[in-house]
């Protein structure tokens, strides 16, 4: 649950650089936690890769 709500509040912080293809109301589920990380950590930057390693865990 607590990984949920950092990848949708991420999801929205850094819609712009690493999810700008997709719709920007898209509500992330537990489901999509791994695509959210991978999209973090190729085009998030530093920051990016951060968000997404501690959701891998």
């Amino acid at each position: 649950m607590v990984r949920l709500r950092e990848a949708r509040r991420a999801f929205a912080r850094l819609h712009a650089r690493c999810f700008w293809s997709s719709p920007r109301n898209y509500v992330v589920t537990a489901d999509d936690i791994p695509w959210v990380a991978r999209q973090f950590m190729t085009y998030g930057g530093r920051e990016g890769w951060r968000i997404g390693g501690r959701l891998c865990r």
